[in-house]
């Protein structure tokens, strides 16, 4: 009785750990690298080392990333027979029958309600700013993504969601030429998302979403290299428009030695990584790599290698020079 009786509390807890790791793969916290964007605003209004306004993005961001866990969730339980007949989305716990539903949705609401819990202590606007990307996403999941075009403009609209989010909880002014940045990119992390779906469906030759039977594939194609076009232009434009203050001993001597390397030229330095990197990231849409583009941001070399090289040129150029207190 003894040995049966360890064998099944055996059983139990294998069953058990196997349920938490597959409920922690549903809530994809890979895909909580997009939700980074909450941070944008905190580093471009000169606040990045605040500590106050810092743990309030962060706690931003945890709160952000359970109610986006909620919605992957959502949309996996909504979309498990097409999921079932897609080469890569029929590994996920809900469609390869390894997660039980009703745990699934328990997941949901425990995500929600996390998520919305943390919300409360921040700003009230922020608040708003969550439950209008839930219901957002509950619609996507509902019928939007069926809707050519119009699925694409809703991802976009995640995106700056995010970032306006962000703005929200430390009450910071966003100039209209960063809001372009944050438009064009979305929209062309969207498209390629797009690009790359038809290009999977296309060599299974099952339909896995309504909305790209609809999508020519040139019609993807020109939208890729409209967006992409406009993602750099704007970040262009955003770097001779939105000069950061000479304020620090490092810059303040650049400019008295010259205009030339005067701090309001200093973030063009960053256009040609962008330009790098949109190229870097257009090549793999054209290679069908961009369904997930959380993952390729945290695994394609070249692309993780731009990344972490702009952030450092930004972060150092608005930040260089600061003398740390003695």
């Amino acid at each position: 009785m003894a040995n049966i009786s360890a064998e099944n509390l055996n059983t139990s807890s294998v069953k058990f750990s196997e349920i938490i790791l597959q409920t922690v793969k549903i809530a994809r916290p890979t895909h909580w690298v997009k939700n980074l964007a909450i941070f944008a605003a905190l580093a471009f209004s000169g606040n990045l080392f605040n500590k106050v306004l810092l743990g309030k993005t962060l706690v931003a961001f945890f709160s952000f990333s359970f109610a986006a866990s909620a919605t992957y969730i959502f949309n996996d339980i909504k979309d498990i027979k097409l999921d079932q007949i897609h080469p890569i989305k029929r590994m996920r716990p809900i469609a390869a029958n390894k997660l039980p539903l009703l745990v699934a949705k328990f997941a949901i609401f425990y995500f929600l309600l996390a998520s919305f819990f943390i919300s409360t202590k921040l700003n009230p606007l922020f608040l708003l700013m969550l439950i209008g990307y839930a219901f957002l996403q509950l619609a996507y999941s509902l019928g939007l993504k069926n809707l050519p075009i119009v699925d694409i403009l809703v991802i976009a609209t995640g995106f700056i969601i995010r970032v306006y989010a962000g703005a929200f909880v430390i009450d910071a002014h966003l100039s209209v030429w960063f809001l372009l940045c944050v438009i064009s990119l979305a929209l062309f992390l969207a498209s390629g998302k797009r690009r790359a779906e038809l290009g999977v469906v296309s060599a299974i030759q099952k339909t896995t979403r309504k909305s790209l039977a609809r999508y020519p594939r040139v019609l993807l194609d020109a939208y890729v290299t409209m967006f992409g076009n406009a993602a750099w232009l704007s970040w262009a434009i955003f770097t001779f428009f939105e000069s950061p203050p000479a304020s620090t001993p490092v810059w303040l001597f650049l400019a008295e030695l010259s205009r030339t390397t005067a701090i309001s030229k200093l973030l063009m330095i960053t256009i040609p990584v962008v330009i790098f990197g949109i190229m870097r990231y257009q090549a793999l849409i054209f290679q069908n790599r961009t369904e997930a583009p959380e993952k390729l941001f945290l695994t394609d070399k070249p692309l993780v290698f731009a990344s972490i090289l702009w952030i450092t040129m930004v972060v150092f150029i608005l930040y260089g020079g600061v003398v740390a207190p003695s």
